[in-house]
């Protein structure tokens, strides 16, 4: 069995006090747990430690000259907010402490202390500090996986898109997003927000095409108990779980107009009332809307609100159909096929044949079809190169010679 002095560190400590005796034996006990301990006399020295080496707990005492815990605790998280702080002090001084986690700090504890205090608050602290960096690490592969370079493509159609996209990211506006089904509308609506100043908080969708309107308004503003009937315990809704993030309506279309006028009324209020409550609680919270319908058809023949019509439509976003991008298909294809590849000893290649016949073809099912027909012919196909036959084509879209031209009508819906 590895004892303390081989084992790898169980975390990288700075402790700080300007008293030595108190320091050392802080550090010493740390040491004696298999921790990674530095030493710092002062707040100035503390900081320039930071600043070289990569610490995930701060343990500092509070009344410390000539910079004080105080000081440093503010400092120090403007060099790394992720950082976590525990404040050591006396009992005199108990209100500071309570003010420093106010300001940030993970914990305190009062001095004298036990060993056994001193070893829970720390494994505390670096517990959140390791599931921090998981979340972290999790946000980076979201953001990477529905960022930006999610939206395969370089035809002109789709440079337009992401141009804009990038634009509007960076506002709070709400933005409409319209196109065929299986064009991608979720992916563009998580790239706006992977993109904005709200990335860190929850992106949260919900498909009003799946709910019915009692559970729709249900999801979306919440419940008091016993609200309705089937309703169980009090629950907030999906906008305020949305709060300070970014809530995605897809299918806004297939709402009633009692609904929309609900909608309406929060996106105005800034606020939302869970049904059987009317106390409002506010919320901070950026819409991001989709349909696969002619939104301005619908409003013309009443079924949609003109007025959250306009709510909604601050920004729009035309997700173009398959069809009329045809030089994004071979890029597509190989980004599906590198995905169905990942968990396969032999990775399969796709052969120019194939990719031939598959710009051919006029992608009804958009997007999502040509996902489906790459990771069918992965699973069935016999030999390491995909050929045309490996793909199944709908007999009632047989494939045409290629011809970008014939795919740039631009259809209603």
């Amino acid at each position: 069995m590895n004892d303390a002095s081989t084992s790898p560190p169980r975390g990288r400590i700075l402790v700080v006090d300007d008293q030595l005796n108190m320091r050392a034996t802080v550090a010493l006990l740390l040491r004696s747990k298999g921790y990674f301990v530095l030493e710092a006399a002062t707040g100035e020295a503390a900081l320039a430690t930071l600043a070289s080496t990569e610490v995930d707990l701060l343990l500092t005492d509070l009344k410390m000259e000539p910079m004080d815990g105080l000081t440093l605790l503010k400092k120090a998280l403007e060099m790394a907010p992720r950082l976590q702080v525990i404040v050591m002090t006396a009992f005199g001084s108990i209100e500071s402490a309570v003010e420093a986690v106010r300001q940030g700090a993970f914990d305190y504890f009062t001095k004298p202390f036990k060993d056994r205090e001193l070893h829970y608050r720390v494994e505390r602290a670096l517990t959140q500090a390791r599931l921090q960096s998981t979340v972290d690490m999790l946000i980076g592969e979201l953001n990477e996986r529905h960022g930006l370079s999610a939206l395969v493509g370089h035809s002109p159609a789709m440079r337009e898109l992401t141009s804009r996209l990038m634009r509007v990211a960076q506002s709070d506006a709400s933005v409409l997003v319209q196109g065929e089904s299986g064009t991608g509308k979720e992916l563009v609506a998580r790239a706006v927000h992977a993109h904005s100043r709200r990335k860190n908080k929850p992106f949260v969708p919900v498909d009003c095409a799946a709910l019915s309107e009692t559970l729709l308004e249900s999801a979306l503003f919440g419940h008091a108990e016993g609200a309705f009937t089937g309703a169980g315990p009090a629950r907030r809704g999906l906008v305020e779980e949305a709060d300070g993030g970014t809530l995605f309506i897809d299918e806004v279309t297939e709402t009633t107009p009692a609904f929309q006028s609900k909608l309406l009324r929060t996106l105005q209020d800034g606020e939302v009332r869970r049904v059987g409550e009317s106390t409002p609680v506010k919320v901070d919270v950026r819409i991001v809307a989709a349909t696969h319908r002619n939104l301005e058809r619908e409003v013309r023949e009443k079924r949609f609100r003109q007025d959250l019509y306009y709510r909604l439509n601050v920004v729009m976003l035309r997700v173009p159909p398959l069809r009329e991008r045809l030089e994004d298909v071979p890029a597509l294809a190989e980004h599906f096929l590198e995905r169905a590849n990942a968990h396969r000893p032999k990775p399969k290649r796709l052969s120019s044949a194939a990719v031939e016949h598959l710009m051919g073809y006029s992608f009804p099912g958009n997007v999502r079809e040509l996902e489906n027909m790459v990771e069918r012919a992965a699973a069935l196909s016999q030999g390491e190169d995909l050929l045309p036959e490996d793909f199944l084509l709908s007999p009632s879209e047989p494939p045409q010679p290629p011809s970008r031209s014939q795919h740039r009508t631009r259809t209603d819906e």
